[in-house]
């Protein structure tokens, strides 16, 4: 090991000073002369890619303290530079998200950059990595940003930020986003609310759709249970016509205002095949009538084209379904057939309307339940993770089970006390 430099501090020579080295380096005749030097002590270190750094200090000691303890941070290896810890946020997340943004679903990828847009980048943006600090941080997420989901999103994304700044050669000693509490309170919605609609108000929509919406909703949606992105990516080469299935290889995402292709659904799960009923198979059938789609099968590439000649299901002028041809027409026979309701967001104060389209995933295993399908079976045919959830989030009561209920509390169940 090398032996240290005897004039490590060493005082750094002042103009200001008046002894006898420092007028011998700054010559200057009307400067009063002095004996002790009041320049600074600098004192001299390698970090641990073995570049000289230095740092003054007023008096030797600090400089000495100084050097004790960055020698023993960079043998430890919890050595950070605080120069690096000076860059802004906004500049960092350049750094982080390009790296970041090629991993995840693309829904996910977008909700992370609008959160951070809309929330974080007004506010920290403009903050050096160093000035961040956990009170600070748990100020404006309890008096700023409102709602549980959003809170929490904020923090994740605070906290995988600031984290890749801690193991990115500790440009900050420590996370202060790791300590964040989410304080907003997680409002329930009203089983109302999450539920689908009857059989008999379906039946009301499905009479104020236009005849090409019906094949769409009524007789594929509603049978099968599939994703809108599911059946809007739907190719001929993933139709088994003899077995009556249809095998889901790949979806079509909303991608900042523009569809793309996806080669994997929404989780590993949904690679999966669907079983299809008549009423689907003649949906089918319908669209392939009227499209003749072709049954090549074409690479995804950048994802934003989508082969539009391949797709089976489209929207009535022949372009791939989106939002807005799925969306409008289905809110304007909710509201024609009076079962669409307003209901407010309790942790938005967003309005939203009741019900959505994706209710039909909810009826598909309502009723796939009622009839005793197992749950380990319809979790293979919704193309769901866990078993679990299909019961807590999908299922929901059945018609005529408030009646039941009623009816067996007043005596009206025709079942006997047997002493």
């Amino acid at each position: 090991m090398a032996r240290r430099a005897t004039n490590n501090p060493r005082q750094v020579r002042s103009k200001s000073c008046g002894c006898q080295l420092c007028i011998e380096e700054y010559p200057d005749p009307k400067r009063k002369s002095r004996r002790d030097c009041i320049g600074s002590w600098q004192a001299r270190y390698r970090d641990p890619a073995g570049k000289q750094k230095a740092r003054n200090f007023a008096k030797k000691a600090e400089a000495e303290d100084f050097l004790d303890e960055v020698r023993t941070s960079v043998r430890r290896r919890t050595y950070h530079d605080p120069k690096r810890g000076k860059i802004k946020l906004s500049t960092w997340w350049e750094t982080w998200w390009e790296i970041r943004q090629q991993t995840g679903r693309v829904t996910t990828r977008n909700r992370i950059l609008a959160v951070w847009r809309a929330h974080i980048k007004p506010k920290w943006g403009n903050f050096p990595l160093i000035n961040l600090e956990l009170m600070e941080l748990q100020r404006w997420l309890t008096g700023e940003v409102k709602g549980y989901d959003t809170q929490k999103k904020c923090k994740e994304i605070l906290r995988a930020l600031l984290e890749a700044a801690v193991k990115d050669g500790k440009r900050i000693p420590e996370n202060p986003a790791a300590g964040l509490v989410i304080t907003a309170t997680r409002n329930e919605k009203h089983p109302d609310d999450l539920k689908p609609p009857t059989a008999a108000q379906y039946a009301m929509i499905h009479a104020a759709l236009d005849p090409y919406y019906q094949v769409i909703f009524r007789d594929f949606a509603d049978e099968t249970g599939m994703r809108p992105g599911e059946y809007a990516g739907l190719r001929l080469h993933c139709v088994d016509e003899e077995e009556m299935v249809v095998h889901i290889k790949e979806i079509i995402v909303n991608d900042g205002g523009r569809l793309r292709r996806q080669a994997a659904p929404k989780t590993k799960a949904g690679f999966r095949t669907v079983p299809l009923t008549p009423r689907a198979a003649g949906a089918i059938a319908f669209m392939k009538a009227k499209w003749k789609p072709a049954r090549t099968r074409s690479a995804i590439g950048d994802g934003f084209d989508l082969h539009v000649e391949e797709l089976i299901f489209r929207g009535p002028r022949g372009a791939a379904l989106n939002i807005n041809n799925l969306s409008r027409p289905w809110k304007a026979a909710t509201v024609q057939a009076g079962v669409a309701r307003k209901v407010v967001n309790p942790e938005t104060g967003r309005t939203e309307w009741w019900p959505k389209i994706n209710a039909y995933r909810h009826d598909v295993t309502t009723r796939l339940h009622r009839l005793g399908i197992p749950e380990k079976d319809a979790q293979a045919v919704l193309g769901q993770e866990r078993g679990g959830r299909v019961t807590w989030v999908y299922t929901h009561e059945s018609e005529g089970a408030r009646e039941r209920v009623r009816a067996a509390l007043g005596g009206e169940s025709g079942l006997r006390v047997v002493s």
